[in-house]
């Protein structure tokens, strides 16, 4: 997996709000648990729409107006000032429409799943946690987790979202101060998660040297032959032959 094409896949916190995806239906088995604990009132619809308009429709309109902070893990969240400039680009692209519907539309499928958790939760009455309690306790305890399960939906949409960005399009946005990011983010949690970057797998494209061969040594010139200083002496030391002389061969010839 590469991170260099899109600066929002190094973001470790980003990679942990898709677990949400795991954790919705853990919490649809939870609202199915509480809503058994007490039996429907005399108008079950009507109790179902205000719950739901309550514990969805008031988050949605301050999730609009205030988006989730994509650093907070709702208990944490990442310290104002230890936030990374692409950390704080990524907070500026929050306020796109396009990403603003989406997260908001996540409030029509909670209707539906609060409509068959409340119709179906008869038959989680012997494990409800709440077992023989009055309808309005049931419906207070069901609020707050249909809004911890909408706060979920819009960080999971929001890091998709964030994921299909391009770089380019991450180097023309202007990143949000720390006061902005104050003031029109919902910050939630303590501020003590600090998580460095995910390195990149991408292989480096330096050059690679290649060590330079060292040249091979100049044959060095055969050294001359010295003479053989003995050798001279023997040839001075031998005269050549000599002739001999014509007058005494005359001499001789005279005498016989």
């Amino acid at each position: 997996m590469t991170f260099r094409s899109n600066p929002a896949r190094r973001e470790p916190l980003l990679w942990l709000q898709l677990l949400g995806l795991a954790a919705l239906p853990l919490e649809a088995a939870a609202l199915l648990l509480v809503l058994a604990g007490a039996d429907p009132g005399p108008l079950p619809g009507l109790e179902r729409i205000l719950t739901w308009a309550l514990g969805v429709l008031a988050p949605a309109a301050l999730f609009w107006r205030l988006p989730p902070d994509l650093w907070s893990l709702l208990l944490l969240q990442v310290p104002l000032r230890g936030r990374r400039p692409d950390q704080l680009r990524l907070s500026a692209l929050q306020t796109v429409l396009p990403l603003k519907l989406l997260a908001a539309a996540g409030a029509v499928p909670l209707l539906s799943l609060l409509w068959w958790a409340d119709t179906a939760a008869g038959l989680a009455s012997a494990w409800s946690p709440l077992a023989s309690s009055p309808r309005l306790v049931v419906l207070l305890v069901a609020m707050p987790l249909q809004a911890v399960m909408l706060w979920q939906w819009q960080q999971l949409v929001e890091a998709l979202w964030m994921f299909t960005r391009s770089a380019q399009e991450l180097e023309q946005t202007l990143p949000l101060s720390q006061a902005e990011a104050a003031d029109k983010r919902l910050n939630l949690g303590l501020p003590l998660l600090l998580l460095p970057p995910l390195e990149s797998s991408e292989p480096t494209h330096e050059a690679v040297r290649e060590p330079t061969p060292e040249p091979a040594p100049a044959p060095q010139p055969a050294e001359a032959a010295e003479p053989d200083p003995s050798s001279d002496s023997t040839a001075a030391a031998i005269p050549p032959e000599q002739q001999p002389e014509q007058g005494e061969s005359s001499e001789l010839d005279e005498q016989i």
